[in-house]
């Protein structure tokens, strides 16, 4: 399988094929994800919530990202590997954005950042872009922006908003966004916005009609159990599957059958 693109995306917009992407935080599933064939690896700030515990995404650091891209980057041969500019890496200038998503190309092995806001960034994506530094852009319900916001709530529902989110996204575009990640809006308005745009869309929670789709591995393959959103379906339980075999481990240790010969030196 050859090493995914842009140029990849933009074909399979123009071919009309579904571009997939999950996240990853680390090197072990980041190999099965990209084994698995997906096309897209967000290293996404979430893993504030599903790797470190934290209540949002707020809190995730600049390094503490470039540290999981690293781990996720070791993993990876055949998708694009994508890295997400955390909470007030970007929105104090535009040097602040370039050097920081200059960061995740030299330093970690991305390909590509991901970065939310619309028209408030539309400068930043210009010089990243500018900088031979790929950019994702994200509109719609934004989690670093949970507090103006006023919690994770869909987007685009009114008239109004609609057409801000339109216009965002048509900004976005024209600031050089090589592609647009549409979150928690209704499945029209994104079926609107993509069939305007000449760049991709991703959905996560914006229906059916994105040219591709995102989710979060730990809600995918059920890690993750402090919420599911309505836009997540879960594939797999692992957590069930992972306590079964610890216990199966904790009641051999404790009856003393583990270990046993086969897993003992003579």
């Amino acid at each position: 399988m050859p090493k995914i693109t842009i140029q990849g995306f933009l074909k399979k917009k123009t071919e009309g094929r579904k571009i997939t992407m999950l996240t990853a935080y680390d090197y072990p599933f980041a190999r099965i994800v990209d084994e698995a064939g997906i096309d897209g690896i967000l290293v996404g700030d979430s893993l504030g919530m599903v790797v470190q515990g934290l209540e949002n995404t707020l809190p995730v650091t600049m390094d503490e990202m470039i540290y999981h891209t690293k781990l996720v980057s070791r993993g990876v041969q055949n998708a694009m590997l994508i890295g997400d500019m955390p909470f007030m890496s970007y929105q104090a200038s535009v040097a602040d954005a370039v050097g920081n998503a200059g960061r995740f190309l030299k330093e970690a092995g991305a390909s590509a950042i991901k970065m939310e806001g619309g028209a408030e960034v539309a400068d930043k994506i210009s010089a990243l872009t500018k900088s031979d530094i790929p950019v994702m852009a994200h509109i719609g319900l934004t989690p670093q922006s949970i507090h103006r916001m006023g919690g994770y709530k869909v987007q685009g529902r009114s008239e109004d908003a609609a057409q801000r989110l339109i216009k965002e996204a048509h900004t976005v575009e024209d600031a050089g966004a090589f592609s647009l990640l549409l979150e928690a809006i209704p499945m029209n308005l994104a079926k609107k916005i993509t069939e305007e745009l000449s760049i991709p869309t991703i959905g996560i929670g914006a229906g059916p009609f994105c040219d591709g789709q995102v989710l979060v591995l730990h809600d995918v393959i059920g890690m993750f159990e402090r919420f599911m959103p309505k836009f997540v379906k879960r594939y797999a339980n692992l957590k069930e599957d992972a306590l079964k075999a610890i216990e199966a481990f904790k009641n051999e240790v404790d009856n003393g059958t583990f270990p046993s010969e086969d897993q003992s030196f003579q």
